[in-house]
């Protein structure tokens, strides 16, 4: 509604927002939507979100899409921010939430970037999207392909959870399964991408999808009245959400939303595959490959991420840091959430409570701090973790 342009994230070089772009020309790198804040402050104020939808859509002045009738719903953002009195009070903690995406579209935060991606992509006129994918993001562009009449084309590795391949295959998407990781899918897309006409909607290879995921870090400063948590901890792979909440805090600040206090942002990774954990301990800019990424977890097993250098600045400059967590402390942590407080997470969102344990352990947070962890999809979508 209000977007100005489009701005390499290494360099700054501005690109044209009128067209669809994936990297950046000059760098290609992730491009970043910039907004007139000033001009969507006349409307969009604190105030007047008091009336608004309970949809990510509530943020609308600071979302890409120009005109109403190309956004793409299927009523997702607004996720509860649900308090941890049980999992608190075991580890002495003063605060403790858990932010369940599980309660988005297709189960998962995917809901999020898809929305605005596939609202964009129906804007410029796109008629085919492919997308590689561990599970959930293939559930969610098959979802909102078919909302929107478009052609989805799903690649993802062969062992990928049988729901989300059930999931994409009923809602009309071309699935292809691929003998390896997400890398050798996207590799596959690019290959193909030209000749088959697809847009290219990979993890920060197009602007919006972190658009729709930044919501994630409005909506946590709505929720707690405007005062964000001490800590967040969040479960990395191709890292938009950690990446979107970021930039969220930097336009938030600049309406006057918020101060200049931060969360410490920790990223968690599992053991079989921390591409982002080692370059933060070894003060890298960029993360190399994590060769043989191996994990339960579908959506952590992500090798390479193009965002690398965007989450480890944000962690830096939070004083955050990166922890990596067994898959067999995932799948305890699983059990522990569910029975102590409901929810039955997803391995990503239990490694975030595994990782909260170490960092307690370690004295790198503290009793007295609030601590938001987020879960990102349900368990349901990941039965083969449990066994039986």
């Amino acid at each position: 509604m209000h977007l100005t342009h489009l701005a390499c994230t290494l360099c700054g070089q501005a690109h044209d927002a009128t067209l669809p772009q994936n990297v950046s020309a000059c760098c290609a790198k992730p491009l970043f939507a910039h907004y007139d804040l000033a001009a969507a402050a006349r409307t969009f104020t604190k105030d007047s979100l008091r009336t608004r939808a309970k949809s990510l859509w509530r943020y609308r002045e600071v979302l890409p899409v120009r005109a109403d009738t190309d956004i793409v719903t299927l009523g997702e953002g607004f996720t509860p921010l649900l308090p941890a009195p049980r999992l608190a009070a075991k580890h002495a903690l003063r605060s403790l939430w858990i932010k369940d995406e599980a309660q988005n579209p297709t189960a998962s935060f995917k809901a999020r970037g898809m929305t605005t991606a596939v609202s964009m992509a129906k804007q410029f006129g796109l008629k085919k999207l492919a997308v590689p994918s561990a599970g959930n993001a293939a559930g969610a562009l098959a979802a909102y392909a078919a909302r929107a009449g478009m052609e989805a084309h799903i690649f993802m590795p062969r062992d990928t959870p049988r729901a989300n391949i059930i999931e994409c295959e009923q809602m009309g998407a071309h699935v292809t399964l691929i003998a390896g990781l997400i890398t050798d899918c996207g590799a596959e897309v690019a290959k193909r991408k030209t000749a088959e006409g697809w847009f290219d909607v990979s993890t920060l290879k197009e602007p919006y999808r972190a658009e729709g995921k930044k919501t994630l870090g409005y909506e946590l400063a709505e929720q707690l009245n405007w005062t964000l948590p001490d800590v967040i901890l969040y479960p990395t792979g191709g890292g938009t959400g950690l990446i979107g909440m970021w930039k969220a805090f930097d336009e938030m600040e600049k309406l006057g939303w918020i101060g200049s206090a931060r969360p410490r942002m920790f990223t968690v990774q599992a053991d079989g595959c921390q591409p982002i954990v080692r370059a933060f301990a070894a003060g890298e800019k960029f993360a190399a490959e994590h060769l043989h990424a191996t994990t339960r977890a579908s959506g952590l097993r992500v090798p390479k991420a193009i965002g690398d250098f965007l989450m480890l600045d944000a962690l830096r400059s939070s004083r955050g840091g990166a922890v990596a967590v067994p898959d067999d402390a995932m799948i305890a942590c699983t059990r522990e959430v569910g029975a102590l407080e409901g929810v039955f997470v997803a391995p990503e969102g239990a490694a975030c409570y595994a990782a909260l344990k170490t960092l307690l352990a370690a004295g790198t947070v503290q009793p007295e701090e609030s601590v938001v962890l987020f879960n990102t999809s349900t368990g349901l979508k990941y039965l083969e973790c449990y066994g039986g």
